[in-house]
């Protein structure tokens, strides 16, 4: 089993979720992908111990994208067994703070992987000048952190409003997904800081990733910038 790029998307963008209930069809329509693509990338997820499964999922309301067909569907087709086996009142107890979600973020092994593992995966490869949506320290998120005047990096967009050194996205949807989520949007900007950013723009990524993702976890220190 080999992570894609999906799937450290995925991942992701439970984080910037948080405790919010979801489904896989809204999963699958605000990160551009089918449904099909988030189950599967949940599912890789699940087995490389990024995402953990709750041990049982409550009904979930219509969302307005999949309906009560779809939610039926994917409790009878991926947690049959679970649904089964546990009873209500002992997942509750365990899984309070989302117990109507089918899995949540393992913080402390995505929080590892974000920050030592992710960018060696999937490397930043740079692309031409172009007009795109801007990332890494360009992005609006760290608007007054860095001095003006830093070259900007873009993903390649056509509704791009920023032009710029172009980088490759994680996934190809990226930048549809980040116009449609401003905590992903972060999220997504900080790893591309690691995969192409300077020494300051890299560390500032890793200590911010590091809360944004593992808020328990001791926060890393300060490293003096060394180019």
């Amino acid at each position: 089993m080999q992570l894609k790029s999906q799937d450290f998307l995925v991942a992701l963008k439970l984080v910037a979720w948080g405790d919010q209930r979801w489904t896989y069809a809204r999963l699958a329509q605000e990160l551009g992908l089918s449904a099909s693509e988030a189950h599967a990338a949940v599912k890789r997820c699940l087995q490389s111990g990024l995402l953990l499964q709750n041990r049982e999922v409550a009904s979930l309301p219509a969302d307005g994208v999949g309906g009560d067909a779809q939610l039926l569907h994917e409790r009878q087709g991926i947690y049959r067994v679970t649904r089964n086996r546990v009873r209500r009142s002992a997942a509750a107890s365990a899984d309070a703070a989302s117990p109507d979600n089918p899995v949540r973020v393992q913080a402390q092994a995505l929080a590892e992987f974000a920050l030592h593992g992710a960018k060696y995966a999937f490397p930043g490869v740079r692309l031409p000048l172009a007009v795109g949506v801007p990332t890494s320290h360009s992005a609006p998120a760290f608007a007054g952190v860095f001095a003006p005047g830093s070259t900007d990096f873009v993903w390649p967009h056509p509704n791009g409003s920023v032009r710029g050194i172009g980088v490759e996205p994680l996934h190809p949807s990226v930048p549809y997904a980040a116009m449609q989520d401003a905590r992903l949007y972060e999220l997504l900007a900080l790893f591309d800081a690691l995969r192409v950013g300077k020494a300051r723009e890299r560390n500032m990524a890793l200590r911010r990733l590091q809360a944004l993702i593992d808020p328990s976890a001791p926060q890393l220190p300060e490293e003096a910038p060394r180019g």
